[in-house]
């Protein structure tokens, strides 16, 4: 130790620029002196085994650490989830989509939308059950409660249509003589009526695909999904993207803004032309719809075409919309089309937008 100490001075002594160590008693630099100190260092140093670490950790004291490898862009949750990222999020809504229905071979879609608060005839009646077995020790609102559960036992029979009209239309397409999947059933993901149709086409035994969304009460998946075909979105206008442009038709239960919201868009590509293939619109439910809608007053008014109303067409049992779907699906979708390119086979049969030359 004693040894190390002492050369850790003469190190320092050398290294310090003093006039002794640059040469001679004069002061001037003299350089056969200054190589003798030199060796005569590096030899003593170099040849005492337990100084050598502080040899080295003086000349490095000024060095910077080593880098750690930076993460590559792609991998960098950071940025991907920052505003710069944000093209590449909504990039990646489109192509992680496109990729997987390639992979499935689906063709084309059929789409219900619809409430997401119905539940089955079986959960509803269940729950009214419950609620009148509590009659003797009625809270403040269970007026309001016994309301809500009657309304919806009444409601129930839309998830129960869906369920049959999904597994009518997925057995009838399972039939066609197609190498891809076609017309398949499409919902939001969620419960009520999404999940309907979803149990409808599952229990027919074909595929059915989810078009979820994360939002901030969450909306789970519902577990009539096919695994490979289960889709989350963080934007709403990606998710619409695919439920318009693989459509070859939409079934609209009944519903609430969401519902209203995505009817009337794909009426406005429709009346607008955007669209280059048909889309069969049916509005499930004329009851509901009549006491919701007035479409008339707007012919009346003047703000829309009459031909408009033959936009969409209204319909009330599973059997009626099912003939009403296989009739319009068969007229514009099922027609002898050109063979496909061989490299494009696997991709969707997207509903392009119409030129506008």
């Amino acid at each position: 130790m004693i040894s190390c100490a002492a050369q850790s001075v003469d190190l320092a002594w050398w290294m310090s620029g003093s006039e002794s160590r640059k040469g001679s008693p004069t002061g001037k630099p003299d350089a056969e002196t200054g190589r003798f100190q030199a060796s005569w260092f590096y030899i003593r140093i170099l040849t005492q085994s337990l100084c050598y670490p502080v040899f080295l950790n003086l000349l490095l004291m000024n060095e910077p650490e080593t880098l750690n490898p930076a993460s590559l862009a792609y991998e960098n949750k950071e940025f991907l989830n920052s505003p710069d990222g944000r093209a590449l999020r909504i990039m990646a809504e489109y192509f992680e989509p496109l990729a997987r229905f390639r992979k499935e071979k689906i063709q084309d879609t059929v789409v219900f939308f619809g409430s997401a608060r119905f539940a089955s005839q079986s959960d509803a009646n269940s729950a009214l059950a419950v609620l009148e077995r509590t009659a003797s020790a009625k809270t403040a609102d269970w007026e309001q409660q016994l309301k809500r559960c009657r309304a919806a036992v009444d409601m129930a029979r839309y998830y129960e249509e869906a369920r049959q009209l999904s597994s009518m239309l997925t057995k009838w397409a399972q039939e066609l003589p197609f190498r891809r999947h076609r017309f398949v059933v499409t919902s939001g993901g969620g419960p009520g009526i999404m999940e309907a149709a979803n149990r409808g086409a599952y229990e027919a035994g074909g595929k059915t695909i989810g078009l979820n969304i994360r939002l901030p009460y969450e909306q789970f998946p519902n577990r009539y999904i096919s695994p490979a075909l289960n889709f989350e979105f963080h934007y709403f206008f990606m998710r619409k993207y695919w439920f318009a442009y693989l459509a070859k038709g939409l079934v609209v239960f009944p519903g609430g803004f969401g519902t209203l919201d995505e009817l009337f868009e794909i009426l406005t590509l429709a009346q607008t032309q955007k669209l280059a293939k048909k889309i069969v619109v049916l509005v499930y439910g004329r009851e509901y719809w009549t006491k919701i809608l007035n479409l008339q007053a707007l012919v009346d008014s003047g703000t829309i075409a009459e031909d408009d109303l033959h936009l969409f067409r209204i319909v009330d049992s599973p059997e009626e919309g099912f003939e009403a779907l296989r009739a319009g699906l068969t007229q514009y979708h099922l027609q002898p089309q050109p063979v496909a390119p061989k490299e494009k086979e696997d991709d969707p049969d997207i509903a392009a937008t119409r030129s506008l030359r």
